[in-house]
């Protein structure tokens, strides 16, 4: 992937996010799956045909997410590959890779197993994607202090240091929400919850604090924009031993073989 195209992946996951929660949130709404107030994330991607949106979309996203992490990771790695392995700046980009790529797993589990078919399941994806996920953003505040200035500028490492307080900040405080707001739910269907249903204080900070969460996450990944636009990977190359080229266990004889082909043979080297 050349330079002019890498900057295309933060890009991405900036648009493909919001763009999913409107259409799917639209949707639902209309199709009246949840209530227009203060739903989760995950309320307006439950039922079909929005769920198959939402499911394709946030796959997608994740895989997207995994390469970002992976070439974010990459571009510090070789800003300090002549670093000892136990140097700070190592070992959180190192913590880095394991953290955003758990998280982006976690999109998966999420996008993949709805609420109301297997909770435990959906649940578990979702505090793996946006816990996981906070401490990434953390690492990669840290880490934008310590490239300071030969990749990025101090303004944007404190940019990204406020982005990661804040998801941490909602992330606990929707989390202690929602614990509450559901022990004291006394509702039919909690993706359709309304003032009467009890908790409903709760809920909207729950489901607000989730809102913001995620949208701090998406303006995290659009400061990467610019940096990526200055770097470029080469594609992975293909091995291929000759040694492994039998035609004789096939019943092919040297007579079937074209000249290229013996020779590759005969010379038992290896092609990209």
């Amino acid at each position: 992937m050349g330079s002019s195209y890498l900057y295309f992946l933060p890009l991405t996951i900036f648009v493909l996010f919001p763009a999913t929660f409107i259409i799917t949130y639209t949707i639902s709404v209309l199709l009246h799956h949840t209530e227009p107030e203060f739903p989760y994330i995950s309320d307006t991607g439950t039922y079909s045909p929005e769920s198959c949106i939402f499911g394709q979309a946030l796959n997608f996203g994740a895989f997207v997410i995994f390469i970002t992490i992976y070439v974010r990771y990459r571009q510090i790695a070789e800003f300090y590959r002549n670093h000892s392995a136990s140097s700070t700046i190592v070992r959180l980009n190192r913590a880095g890779l394991w953290l955003g790529s758990i998280s982006a797993l976690g999109i998966s589990v999420v996008a993949n197993f709805q609420e109301t078919n297997v909770f435990f399941v959906h649940l578990t994806g979702a505090i793996i994607a946006f816990g996981l996920g906070t401490a990434y953003l953390w690492v990669q505040a840290l880490c934008s202090y310590q490239t300071h200035p030969m990749v990025n500028s101090l303004a944007m490492a404190h940019i990204r240091l406020g982005l990661a307080i804040v998801a941490a900040i909602f992330f606990v405080v929707g989390c202690i929400c929602a614990v509450i707001a559901h022990s004291l739910f006394e509702g039919d269907n909690p993706t359709k919850w309304k003032p009467e249903d009890k908790g409903w204080g709760f809920h909207v900070a729950s489901t607000a604090s989730e809102w913001v969460c995620a949208a701090a996450f998406d303006l995290f990944m659009l400061t990467l924009v610019d940096e990526f636009k200055g770097i470029s990977m080469d594609p992975p190359q293909v091995y291929v031993s000759a040694e492994t080229l039998s035609p004789s266990q096939y019943g092919i004889v040297d007579s079937d073989l074209t000249e290229d082909v013996q020779a590759i043979l005969s010379a038992q080297s290896y092609v990209t």
